[in-house]
């Protein structure tokens, strides 16, 4: 390797680890607070929030990279132009496409071990952390009771004085207050002294079980005498079931961590999607089925409704031999026959719509993985480019730049799976819209750098905005010295 290309690609390589680690640090803090209501309030050590933070780190990855590279790449050809070493090798002979072969090839190199990890590593990493959360998720029923203060389950006001044990799952001082749901009063009140919270998995039902205490109920008597009238029992071991689903929203989110397709690589992806077509086709062919025998029943239906009133009379005058309230039963009948075929034809429709949109999904995913790699050579041919004509390094300009093409990228690559997820679109095109709507920019970035044209100065990109108010101005201020 020349010197050349080893001062290059030493230039680069810094500029893009740095931005890459600081970007990575960046993204994996706003997952915290993704998260926030999954790790606070559960009194998980440090240890388990490492690891669910490592885990989820690699999904990371495919936000952080194009962006590293695309920074990297504006700051080191923006630091190269505007330090005049660019001016230096094209009087060498040495032009912009011959100082960027060195990178190319890193690039290449750097998009296929892309490519490996997200196939290979971050599907094994998005299983441990679907698995992990859901564990967190279904211990929120066993952290509902907070110690020293009162904690509302619905109808319940349970107070503990310590929460031990190895989960916290035992209680010690445990104070309940029933809430009457018909008058809103609190007459019921349960007091033991020791306690054990105890929950099954994937069960929203909270197991609360009592030792060593007594039950404390008001009455309403219609004795006059009887003024403030009670119950009270004592216990050895009492057992209340709670349902927390009401105000747990756990379920909703396990539905949203629920989608496999990216815990799969290449081959598992091929294999799916192949078994979910086999059964997508199935049961289109049985609702084929299903509806020509419908149509076969009413034509024959048909068939002889057309033979009886040829024969004797039609509809209506056989109606008129029925009471008002056998017409009201056929008439009823016939609605509730119409709206149970309407009803299955719905459900039909809807459940084949699910499932294409499953099979999406995993199609989505497949591509995804191509289309990450691709990314970092196109954010590549991009920021180089655009670096070399800015002639801006450092963080300033290089950075509003780069922000801006992600970003477009960014909600151009979201919109298009949405869209092709709910069968809007492909999901091929869906997945590459993003890469096929930046390739032009980085087409024509590359083709002026290379050929000397702008590489010098940004104005010969604003040149046609500005020119375009400067005339603007110019004749505005023609026409108020003429009046």
């Amino acid at each position: 390797m020349k010197i050349l290309d080893r001062y290059i690609l030493t230039s680069f390589v810094k500029t893009f680890f740095s931005v890459f680690a600081i970007l990575f640090f960046i993204f994996v803090l706003q997952g915290i607070w993704v998260f926030i209501g999954d790790l606070a309030g559960k009194d998980l050590d440090f240890i388990t929030i490492f690891k669910f933070l490592f885990f989820y780190s690699p999904k990371m990855i495919p936000m952080v990279l194009p962006l590293s590279v695309l920074l990297a790449s504006i700051m080191t050809f923006g630091d190269f132009s505007e330090n005049y070493e660019f001016a230096a090798m094209k009087s060498s002979g040495i032009s912009l496409q011959r100082a960027m072969r060195s990178l190319i090839i890193f690039i290449l190199l750097l998009s296929g071990l892309s490519f490996w990890f997200v196939n290979n590593i971050a599907p094994k990493s998005e299983f441990k952390f679907v698995n992990m959360r859901r564990d967190i998720i279904h211990t929120k029923p066993a952290m509902a009771i907070t110690a020293g203060q009162f904690t509302s389950l619905g109808s319940l006001n349970i107070k503990v004085d310590e929460k031990y044990g190895e989960k916290d799952e035992k209680l010690r001082n445990v104070t309940i207050h029933i809430i009457s749901q018909q008058n809103n009063q609190n007459k019921t009140v349960i007091k033991a002294k020791t306690g054990r919270i105890e929950t099954a998995e994937n069960s929203p039902i909270l197991k609360l079980h009592l030792f060593n205490g007594s039950y404390y109920e008001d009455v309403t008597s219609k004795r006059s005498y009887l003024t403030k009238p009670f119950v009270k029992s004592e216990f050895k071991h009492y057992i209340m079931s709670i349902d927390v689903s009401e105000f747990d929203n756990s379920e909703q989110e396990l539905q949203e961590i629920s989608n496999t397709a990216n815990m799969m690589n290449i081959s598992q992806l091929n294999y799916t999607i192949d078994s979910l077509n086999v059964n997508l086709k199935n049961e289109q062919k049985v609702q084929v089925e299903a509806d020509k025998d419908n149509n076969r029943l009413f034509l024959s239906n048909k068939q002889k409704v057309n033979k009886i009133t040829y024969k004797t009379v039609n509809l209506d005058s056989l109606l008129t031999f029925k009471t008002r309230s056998e017409k009201i039963s056929l008439y009823s009948n016939a609605s509730a026959v119409a709206e149970n075929i309407r009803f299955n034809i719905i459900n039909n429709k809807n459940s084949l719509t699910e499932k294409s949109k499953y099979i999406n999904r995993h199609w989505i995913a497949l591509y995804e993985k191509f289309v990450i790699a691709f990314s970092c050579l196109l954010m590549f041919f991009i920021g180089a480019p655009l670096g070399a004509i800015i002639r801006k390094g450092g963080l300033g300009l290089p950075m509003v730049f780069a922000v801006l093409i992600f970003i477009t990228y960014h909600f151009i690559n979201t919109f298009g799976k949405k869209l092709a997820q709910e069968n809007g679109i492909t999901p091929f095109l869906g997945t590459w819209l993003s890469t096929l709507v930046l390739l032009p920019m980085a087409i024509t970035f590359t083709y002026k750098a290379t050929r000397d044209r702008g590489i010098n100065s940004i104005d010969n990109l604003l040149y046609p905005i500005t020119n375009y108010f400067k005339t603007k101005f110019k004749k505005k201020q023609n026409t108020t010295e003429n009046v």
